[in-house]
């Protein structure tokens, strides 16, 4: 017969059988850590909280005043301006890359199709490749465009010193650079339709204080798999709410790294491009706003790219996206908070701090700071995909996991521990799952199955499973619920079931 004993306060303190006794120790000091840790993920998560809701406020205002930052120019008649005067700037268009083997055509392709006077703009593509065959490749396609009447320079690197950083440093370094007054930046997998630059130019004529225009990104292959449409509910948030209310109210935001155009006086001024992070978009970001240049977010100039399809492509990706901000606090803290960044909690105090609480029963956990703080914040980071709204719970248990790799990626970077500045080029598939998925599919190799395998996942699966069944017999807030759907998510992920599975 199984008993279940209680102690002076009425608490859980031991649940017995013939033969077993767990027993929890209940003595005052030994909880102090859990409710440490309880009081600072809830004060985190009202800060982030009031931060979501100020900022839902001023995308409903703008909606109603239907008035957005950029509306304040006449862009069309800055364009006739431009045209009228002939007055081109020279502006260079660089697009760095790295065994890019299944995009390098379609980038390259769109760079050099852009619509802008042929004797206005120059295009570098800074070839970092590895694979000697590929770099060839990437070469002749370079040709091909210089013959019809492109100037293009590729350029490659006996090293990959400062990464991305370096490749784009180096590449502003060249004599010619000194005749160009702007400078475009797009990734390997960015397609800028082919009016891009008469969209963005004619706001930094127009202002000469603006150091950056940026433009949003379209993602071509959002419905390729359930990991990129929620992939795509993240980050269409970042970009519909987080840029748009920096740039409607004047304040700080990043640059992406991509798809923009920055004044080339305003990254000299900052003091340039610096590896000293896996973030060096952010990097310049801070340092040219706290040199005076204005930022402003378009949001209506969509370029075409790529998410990662694949979970360890995605990993890769958020580790250097969680590792980089948190070096770069480290290492520009006073400078970050004049800038007003901010590190988000949510994800971490649902999937860690609840769990934690179910095992110590005696820490008292609210209600309100466990559930309904973070569904109020759920649902207005959800609001910006409405069409991806049924998939708002399975949403949430996505971003649960990957809080896991984004936490430890930002304790690397704020410990500048061994991967503080690993730098994995995220994996881009192009047409070729198109192509593959015509293909006859191989056999699975034993090696194939492993590599899906995600031990660290499957570990804290089994927490929370162990923590939803403890919750099940003796808990009265019914956290089990939630604590058996993340259970499941975190297998789901260990297990290698989510994304695409790239066949050979």
């Amino acid at each position: 017969m199984a008993e279940l004993w209680y102690n002076k306060q009425g608490s859980r303190t031991c649940f017995k059988q013939p033969a077993l006794c767990l027993r929890i120790n209940t003595s005052p000091s030994d909880n102090t850590t859990p409710e440490i840790a309880v009081i600072i993920c809830s004060i985190m998560s009202i800060m982030l909280f009031v931060e979501r809701v100020a900022m839902a406020i001023v995308i409903l205002v703008v909606k109603v005043l239907r008035k957005k930052r950029y509306t304040k120019y006449n862009l069309e008649a800055m364009k006739q301006k431009l045209e009228r005067n002939n007055r081109f700037p020279m502006v260079l268009i660089q697009t760095p890359m790295y065994n890019e083997k299944e995009v390098y055509k379609l980038s390259i392709g769109a760079v050099c199709g852009l619509s802008w006077p042929a004797d206005r703009f120059i295009v570098q593509v800074l070839d970092d490749s590895t694979n000697q065959v590929l770099r060839e490749l990437v070469k002749l396609e370079c040709e091909k465009w210089m013959q019809k009447g492109v100037n293009v320079k590729y350029k490659t690197r006996t090293n990959r010193n400062g990464y991305k950083a370096g490749a784009l440093k180096e590449g502003l370094e060249k004599e010619y650079i000194e005749d160009c007054e702007f400078v475009a930046i797009f990734d390997a997998d960015f397609q800028p339709h082919a009016d891009f630059l008469w969209n963005t130019i004619p706001y930094l004529l127009e202002n000469p204080k603006l150091g950056l225009v940026q433009a949003r990104w379209k993602f071509v292959n959002s419905e390729e798999c359930m990991m990129t449409r929620l992939q795509e509910m993240s980050l269409d948030y970042h970009f519909s709410v987080e840029q748009k209310v920096g740039s409607s109210t004047y304040t700080f935001f990043g640059f992406n790294g991509t798809a923009g155009v920055w004044r080339i006086q305003a990254i000299k001024d900052a003091g340039g491009w610096k590896d000293r992070t896996t973030v060096e978009d952010m990097d310049l970001a801070v340092r040219a706003s706290l040199q005076g240049w204005e930022f402003v977010f378009v949001g209506d100039i969509k370029v075409k790219n790529e998410l990662p399809s694949t979970f360890k492509a995605y990993q890769y990706q958020q580790h250097r996206w969680s590792c980089g901000p948190a070096n770069l606090f480290k290492k520009m803290t006073l400078e970050i908070l004049y800038c007003h960044l901010h590190i988000g909690s949510r994800s971490s105090f649902t999937a860690i701090v609840i769990p934690a609480c179910v095992i110590v029963p005696e820490v008292n956990l609210k209600k309100q700071i466990a559930i309904y703080i973070p569904a109020t914040i759920t649902i207005l980071n959800a609001v910006s995909t409405p069409r991806s709204m049924h998939l708002l719970v399975l949403w949430i248990l996505f971003e649960n996991v990957m809080s896991l790799h984004r936490t430890k990626a930002a304790i690397i970077g704020l410990l500048e521990a061994n991967r503080v500045n690993e730098w994995v080029v995220t994996e881009k598939l192009g047409n070729a799952m198109k192509q593959r998925k015509n293909a006859r599919p191989s056999r699975t190799s034993w090696f194939r199955i492993i590599e899906r395998i995600h031990p660290l996942e499957i570990i804290v699966g089994m927490y929370m499973l162990h923590c939803a069944i403890y919750d099940l017999l003796f808990g009265r807030d019914h956290f089990f619920v939630y604590l058996l759907l993340q259970a499941g998510a975190f297998f789901t992920m260990g297990f290698g079931e989510l994304g695409t599975i790239v066949p050979y």
